[in-house]
């Protein structure tokens, strides 16, 4: 099973997220991951969504996304071409004697503590998924009380297209 990371350039009008995920829904596609948000020009926005299946269904949803009316224009996100990010949120419990150990993995991932309470600290992360997933991994031995992902976001490297 394949993933594809789609940026579509959308009319920023109401019902057009539902438009498009009713597309997905309707052909019996799961979205992976789905964000949205307003454009440079107010008259647009990119949603990124990622996708999985195999290479004929991948192919037939980049087709079907295409077709729709609100879409203005589809791009694939291709690894070694483009940017993407995902920022996590995570509420983790502590001690006061673990403070420090959490502090010292947010460090060595870039991260930002955000929040801190008598009992916890919120951290903040922005990177890809791998990224994302290894500092989620190396929190394990924590108690983890929340924890909130955005989604994937991207866009292409160079020179602007859509």
């Amino acid at each position: 099973m394949s993933k594809v990371s789609l940026s579509i350039l959308v009319e920023n009008t109401s019902g057009v997220l539902s438009r498009v995920a009713g597309l997905f829904s309707r052909r019996g596609y799961n979205i992976d991951s789905l964000t949205v948000g307003v454009t440079e020009n107010p008259k647009f926005s990119r949603m990124t969504v990622v996708a999985s299946g195999d290479d004929e269904i991948l192919e037939q949803i980049q087709k079907q996304v295409g077709k729709l009316v609100d879409v203005k224009g589809i791009e694939v996100l291709k690894d070694n071409e483009s940017v993407c990010r995902e920022l996590i949120l995570v509420k983790v419990g502590v001690k006061a004697e673990e403070r420090q150990q959490v502090i010292s993995i947010a460090d060595i991932f870039r991260a930002k503590i955000v929040d801190v309470a008598p009992d916890s600290m919120m951290v903040e992360l922005t990177g890809n998924q791998i990224k994302l997933d290894a500092f989620t991994s190396l929190l394990e031995g924590f108690e983890i009380r929340q924890l909130v992902r955005t989604g994937i976001t991207g866009l292409i490297r160079g020179a602007c297209e859509q």
